[in-house]
């Protein structure tokens, strides 16, 4: 079989190609090289990206037993440099061996067999035939990659044919049942030997660092999400700003910042308490207030409030059973908001006032018969809004 540029040379990052057909599929374009450095989707490893000459390369599928590799452009040269992004490549090469590893280590030390796996964009995961995994679970099969990681085992692959393939002792899921020819195997020195069609690094000190970050259990088993090399770096920057930015926040040092967070939350929760306790006496003076008031229409505006705020008025006027409607209005620096009310003996249905009162104030609302309530986009016409209810009533008389 001859092997493809990205399979005979993994860190090869340059070649020139020709095009031997350009095609459209699903309304893309792409074009197929008589060779490539390029690694086409598949075994749960996301396809590379790259350029042929200055135009980029967005996806590489392999279909129909051909390497197509689709364009963001009609526009490209029959012949040029092909070239490949090789963060993004080193980067997958990475966390797939990472995966390798693991997966091998947990089977052989510990018995938990891998039954998928996912290269994600910043976390890869695989899924293990083991119900639940513990913190020292997890910190004892990380320590296992971390001594493969500095014992610098070579990683290697090959291809065998079809009686050698049989003779080995291959971890693998089987081979698809279509398969015809040779089989590619991916060795880690000692270690393990899988079927693979992947690219991968050369040795396993090329993986830098492996990080096991969390567990979830699905489906009887167990999902590890994982993050390798450069992605372990990136993750811990990242958390360390997260950290100093924390810090600042609470204006303590690291080894306080659990205990003053908690601390903080805890006054939070207390003075929210505190505050939702006034907002409900204060809905109950404004609503006897409102009720020992002597006019046919209840009509109050409130600054520096909320629709929720009018919601507990309205609740509870419609508890007191006042036949008298309701319209109020509120305003804060998140807008403007209305609401009508009118209890059953009023004999008001408020869905057609409340359309007509929406429309008016620019705005949108919906509820029940008995209470409307949204959100509007000026109050300018409030007065006209509150005529549209007076007369609703009047004509209910």
């Amino acid at each position: 079989m001859t092997l493809t540029a990205y399979e005979s040379d993994p860190y090869r990052t340059r070649l020139d190609v020709r095009i031997e057909h350009r095609g459209e599929a699903d309304g893309r374009l792409y074009l197929v090289f008589d060779d490539t450095i390029l690694y086409p989707e598949g075994g749960g490893q996301p396809a590379d990206r790259g350029w042929i000459g200055e135009t980029a390369i967005v996806d590489v599928a392999r279909i129909d037993n051909e390497i197509r590799h689709y364009v963001d452009t009609t526009h490209a040269a029959a012949t040029g440099l092909l070239q490949l992004d090789w963060q993004r490549r080193f980067d997958h090469m990475q966390q797939h061996t990472a995966q390798h590893l693991i997966t091998a280590l947990a089977a052989d030390l510990f018995g938990w067999a891998t039954t998928s796996f996912h290269l994600g964009a910043t976390l890869s995961d695989i899924e293990l035939d083991v119900a639940q995994l513990s913190a020292q679970d997890l910190r004892n099969l990380e320590d296992a990659v971390a001594e493969r990681i500095r014992a610098a085992l070579d990683v290697a692959a090959r291809r065998v044919d079809i009686d050698e393939y049989d003779a080995l002792d291959v971890r693998t899921r089987g081979l698809p049942t279509n398969h015809r020819g040779d089989v590619r195997l991916v060795e880690i020195s000692g270690v393990d030997c899988n079927t693979c069609g992947g690219t991968h690094v050369a040795n396993t000190a090329e993986l830098e660092t492996v990080a096991l970050i969390e567990t979830e259990s699905m489906r009887g088993g167990t999902r590890l999400r994982w993050a390798a090399g450069g992605r372990v770096r990136r993750r811990l920057h990242q958390r360390e700003e997260h950290a100093a930015a924390i810090r600042r926040i609470f204006e303590t040092a690291d080894d306080e910042v659990l205990e003053t967070a908690a601390s903080k939350l805890s006054r939070l929760r207390d003075a929210e308490r505190e505050a939702k306790a006034l907002r409900l006496r204060l809905a109950g003076e404004t609503v006897r207030r409102l009720q020992a008031a002597a006019s046919d229409l209840i009509d109050e505006h409130f600054d520096d409030t909320d629709g929720a705020f009018l919601q507990l008025i309205a609740s509870a006027l419609l508890r007191d059973d006042s036949s008298r409607p309701a319209l109020f209005t509120a305003a804060n620096p998140s807008g403007a908001f209305f609401l009508l009310c009118a209890p059953p003996s009023s004999g008001l249905d408020l869905r057609e006032v409340g359309a007509r009162v929406a429309a008016i104030l620019g705005g949108r609302g919906g509820g029940s018969p008995e209470m409307i309530q949204g959100k509007a986009g000026s109050l300018d016409e409030r007065q006209a809004a509150v005529d549209i209810l007076r007369a609703a009533a009047t004509a209910r008389d």
